[in-house]
């Protein structure tokens, strides 16, 4: 799987290959992701591979140990409680600030996402969850003026990514997120912003206790 490319594309390129193994679960929480085995899966050298699992370290994907070099992060529900409790922190603010400043472009575009989600889920295509979920929810926050707070946001709802597709890995849970999405955008829509903050929250919450359920193995 050599990836003969530009430096900088390179880095970009397998970045994407390894973070994609982590959230797919092909390397599982606690698995040491050797830099010189990683660079002969890829065929490239240990430089851009050290730097990829800096960036990993930095999404909260890998932990860098010393002795034991980068080992995939476990789903914990520690981490389930400290990514939820940012995001129903700062999504809801940042809706407020957005959701008044959308207009029908924006509004479209919305549809669209929530069109792509609906499609993947009805698919089976689990690899795209995250992704889809995660620009469904920017899409919402976009217009907002609040850039430092976009970028936090994108990196929670990016490690949430694993979590997402654990928690959509059930009929109900499936069903009650592509409910939920639809309803926040109907609220936009009608410009009944603050219930719709007030539903983000408690879909974010209801997702974490979904997540919890699977991770302590009850769901």
């Amino acid at each position: 799987m050599a990836l003969k490319l530009k430096h900088k594309t390179l880095s970009g390129a397998l970045i994407t290959e390894i973070r994609q193994a982590i959230l797919s679960g092909k390397y599982a929480g606690g698995t040491q992701l050797r830099q010189d085995a990683l660079a002969e899966t890829y065929g490239v050298s240990r430089i851009p591979v050290r730097e990829v699992l800096f960036q990993l370290e930095a999404e909260g994907l890998v932990k860098i140990l010393p002795q034991k070099g980068a080992i995939v992060s476990e789903l914990s529900r520690a981490e389930i409680d400290d990514v939820f409790d940012l995001r129903i922190m700062l999504e809801p603010r940042l809706l407020l600030a957005s959701a008044p400043a959308l207009n029908e472009k924006d509004l479209a575009e919305l549809d669209e996402r929530q069109a792509d989600y609906v499609k993947a889920i009805a698919s089976g295509e689990r690899d795209d969850y995250g992704r889809l979920n995660a620009d469904l929810h920017m899409a919402m926050y976009h217009r907002a003026d609040m850039p430092r707070s976009q970028q936090i946001v994108a990196s929670l709802l990016q490690t949430s990514d694993r979590y997402t597709r654990l928690q959509l890995s059930n009929e109900a849970a499936m069903e009650k997120a592509m409910f939920e999405h639809a309803e926040l955008i109907g609220l936009i829509r009608a410009r009944r912003f603050e219930k719709a903050g007030e539903l983000l929250v408690t879909h974010i919450g209801s997702v974490r206790e979904d997540l919890i359920k699977v991770v302590e193995g009850r769901g």
